[in-house]
């Protein structure tokens, strides 16, 4: 059982079904591949042997009592900035390096709840303000493909966890891109959900209107499978709308047979913007999605030409809106009610000055400053509002777009991975999110899938971004494709690695 981490969700599921193996051999199984290969990726922050051990066994008695459930039994880990009982989050910060929470994240408990099991918590940028993972108060976090070059951020510590085959599913968050660059750096699916469809109680907020948890899997199935418990309404979320959840296994399924055996697309009307392939995108990256597009035209789907807001105008925009937001929610963080405190302070202002100086970073003081500048007297009207309007502009596009198709595609990133301390410049780290950005500014379902590889091996990303509530028709569009190509089964170098 060597190569149980090679497995896809859905064949782990069958194999504890039909008793190929257990859920506690499963459980031990990715715990020693963490412990023996994690130091070279520094995925996780914390690793949960005891309890994953646990609840292995426990839902291996499940099991064996005629319970049938999908996750039972099937090991997962979780961003750390979801607040999981018990067990340390620390949104990457030494800002919260000491904060064990004494309660469950909603997603967090629906997983349990599911019968999945909590390997442990997985590393990320600082408060997820990054693109690379390098901000991390633990350490940065290294690409299973090469582990000279960066996985991508701020949800890196998830992708680099799946890609090495340290669990075949996780969580993830994406404030602006966060879960669908680094699955388009480590060779992986990740799926941003429409807004609002997951509750984000529990979840440690960066930027409110924006932020949305997600699922990282090599597979679009893989995601939909640890996306299904995590959505619905939660009544303790105000921006957790109550809609019927679909059942996106089943729509998977249903999408596959309704196919045409040789168009399976025919149909299907793909949105291609010339703003999403202009300058900086790179050569090898615009070749592999063209030669994507293509198989999907050559598959029946129609490509037709869209217009968007420039990406410049809405990174411009986000940057604007997200620092904003981050000075207000991170404002709690002041050295007083829990969390990183400085040593005998003076007094009450050398509390907060220096608890919040020492404990953040460079990259969330940055953001904080920005943020409240933004929103101070006589900039507030200039800035802030300015940007808000702007932004229901760019809505208003992706609507017009809509309108001539049903799905969006773009390259996910500029770039392949690139490599460790290379993006120390600020913006050129920034421009990493220019094609993502967009679909959180407007509150829509996008999915990042492999779609190639450059001359030297390293994955390329494909994006589509679909309509308001149309994530099932999303994952149905990226698993037809997996159908017919195996862009998603290539295992990065640290997966390859038996123990």
């Amino acid at each position: 059982m060597s190569d149980l981490h090679h497995l896809s969700v859905a064949q782990l599921a069958d194999g504890l079904k039909n008793q190929q193996f257990s859920s506690v051999e499963l459980t031990d199984h990715f715990l020693k591949r963490i412990n023996k290969l994690d130091e070279k990726i520094n995925s996780f922050i914390t690793v949960d042997e005891e309890g994953a051990r646990q609840a292995a066994k426990a839902a291996d008695e499940k099991r064996s009592a005629g319970d049938t459930s999908a996750l039972l039994g099937l090991p997962m880990a979780h961003k750390d900035l979801f607040c999981t009982k018990g067990l340390l989050t620390t949104s990457g910060s030494k800002m919260l390096h000491n904060f064990v929470s004494p309660y469950d994240a909603t997603i967090v408990s629906n997983i349990r709840e599911a019968g999945a099991v909590c390997l442990g918590k997985l590393n990320m940028d600082e408060f997820a303000m990054g693109s690379d993972n390098e901000s991390s108060y633990y350490g940065a976090v290294h690409n299973p493909w090469d582990t000279s070059r960066v996985p991508g951020g701020s949800s890196g510590g998830s992708a680099a966890a799946v890609a090495a085959g340290f669990v075949p599913f996780a969580t993830g968050s994406d404030t602006g891109g966060s879960i669908r660059q680094p699955a388009s750096f480590c060779g992986l699916t990740g799926m941003k959900p429409t807004y609002g469809s997951v509750s984000r109680f529990g979840m440690i907020a960066y930027a409110s209107s924006l932020d949305q948890a997600g699922t990282f899997g090599r597979s679009a199935e893989d995601c939909a499978y640890l996306l299904q418990p995590m959505t619905g309404h939660d009544p303790r979320d105000a921006t957790s709308i109550k809609r019927e959840v679909p059942d996106y296994i089943a729509d998977m399924h249903s999408a596959v047979k309704k196919a045409d055996t040789d168009k399976p697309f025919a149909g299907l009307r793909i949105g291609v913007a010339k703003e999403y392939f202009g300058q900086g995108l790179d050569t090898e990256v615009d070749s592999n999605v063209r030669n994507a597009l293509k198989q999907y035209e050559d598959l029946g789907a129609t490509i037709v030409e869209v217009n968007i807001t420039d990406p410049a105008i809405t990174l411009a925009t986000y940057y604007m809106l997200a620092p904003a937001e981050a000075s207000s929610n991170l404002s709690r963080f002041d050295g007083v009610r829990f969390g990183y405190r400085c040593e005998e302070p003076k007094d009450l202002a050398d509390l907060y000055t220096r608890s919040r100086s020492e404990g953040f970073g460079d990259e969330v003081q940055r953001r904080i400053l920005m943020g409240t500048y933004a929103l101070s007297a006589g900039y507030y009207d200039a800035y802030y509002t300015k940007a808000q309007k702007v932004r229901r502009l760019i809505l208003e596009d992706f609507k017009k777009a809509f309108d001539k198709c049903d799905v969006i595609a773009s390259p996910t990133a500029p770039t392949a991975a690139y490599k460790l301390d290379t993006a120390l410049d600020p913006v050129t780290m920034y421009l990493g999110d220019v094609y993502t950005i967009g679909v959180n500014l407007a509150g829509l379902p996008a999915i990042s899938m492999p779609a190639g590889f450059t001359e030297s091996g390293l994955p390329v990303g494909l994006q589509l971004i679909g309509n308001h509530w149309d994530d099932s028709k999303l994952l149905s569009t990226a698993h037809i494709f997996q159908q017919h190509t195996d862009y998603h089964t290539k295992l990065s170098a640290t997966a390859q690695e038996s123990i």
